[in-house]
Formats: C-alpha cells, sequence, structure tokens
C-alpha cells in the first residue's frame, strides 16, 4: 500500500508534490515570519502577535492540535518524499527530515501537555524543551528556517544536479536536459 503511494510521488508526482509541499511550507515560515515582525517591527504584544491567517482565526495560533499537525505533515512529506532525491540532495533533504523529527517531537510535547492539562518545568502553558532557553515565537521562527534552509539546499540540487552525481530520469525536476544527462550516464 504504502510503495503505491511512493512510486507515483517520487516518479511522475514528484515535481507536483515538491510544489505544493513548498507552497505549504513558505506559507507557514511567511506567517511565522509576520508574526515575528508584528512583535519587533510594530511593536504588538505577544498575545496580539498572530501572523495573517491568525488575526482571522485566533485558534490557528492557539491550537496544539493544529501546530502538531502541521509538524507531522512535514514529518510525513519529508519521509515520502525523500526516495525521489539522489546524491547531494538526498543529503540535504535526509538533515531536514533529522531536523524535523526533533521539531515533531517538541509539538508531540506540547500537545500532550495541553491534552493533559499538566505543563511541564512548572511552566503555567505548555513547553517545549528548548522553549526553557528561548521564547516560543522565535525558537517556532528558527525552526522553520533551520528545517527549511537544508530542504532548499536539497531543491537546488535535486533540480540542478551536480554533472559528477548520476541523473534521475525517474522525475521531471531537474532542470539538466534529459538527452545531455543520458549521454554522461552512457
Amino acid at each position: 500500500m504504502l510503495q503505491r503511494v511512493m512510486n507515483p510521488l517520487n516518479t511522475r508526482w514528484h515535481e507536483k508534490a515538491l510544489q505544493l509541499f513548498m507552497f505549504v511550507v513558505v506559507a507557514h515560515w511567511a506567517e511565522h515570519i509576520l508574526q515575528a515582525i508584528q512583535i519587533y517591527v510594530l511593536g504588538w504584544a505577544r498575545p496580539d502577535a498572530k501572523g495573517a491567517l491568525g488575526l482571522v482565526f485566533p485558534v490557528l495560533v492557539t491550537s496544539e492540535w493544529l501546530h502538531y499537525g502541521y509538524a507531522i505533515v512535514m514529518l510525513v512529506f519529508l519521509f515520502l518524499l525523500r526516495p525521489g532525491f539522489t546524491g547531494r540532495s538526498h543529503t540535504w533533504w535526509t538533515v531536514a527530515l533529522v531536523i524535523q523529527i526533533w521539531h515533531h517531537f517538541e509539538h508531540f510535547l506540547l500537545l500532550g501537555q495541553a491534552q493533559l492539562h499538566s505543563n511541564l518545568f512548572g511552566s503555567p502553558v505548555p513547553t517545549s524543551i528548548l522553549q526553557l532557553a528561548f521564547p516560543r515565537v522565535e525558537l517556532h521562527l528558527a525552526y522553520n528556517a533551520i528545517v527549511f534552509v537544508p530542504m532548499a539546499i536539497a531543491m537546488y540540487y535535486h533540480m540542478n544536479p551536480p554533472k559528477s552525481e548520476a541523473f534521475n530520469p525517474l522525475c521531471s525536476c531537474s532542470h539538466r536536459p534529459r538527452r545531455a544527462a543520458m549521454t554522461q550516464t552512457a
């Protein structure tokens, strides 16, 4: 069953799946950036800084289920799309996946505290481990950046594979012309 999903995701649907996934990732990251702008540039109080969608739908900012859902979607898609990457792009995509595993764990802790109504570390609100050192807004902006950077590097190498690496003709993501790539491998 999983193979029936993964094969098309990493061949004929790979480019479109990556485009959709990156749109979601960038939109989510933009929300975190806007929230930081609301705090640091506009001088809004932290509880009022909700990004764009959070101003219209405040539950988006306060729902641990929603944040956990996004973390799991990131984790699942980083896992599902990984086989389509090769060489350097595969290494960088794996780095993003490993970082997202930790990010997911942090959201799992937050969700568990919210569901059990029992916060860790004597905190009045659900608190993740790294929140002990960094405020939540800044931490999640950083998490999204730290996952995004290796994803972007992986995408670059995936679309522009070095000539020294094997070309993956199974998807249409590469900007390297197919004929040139096939002549190299022949």
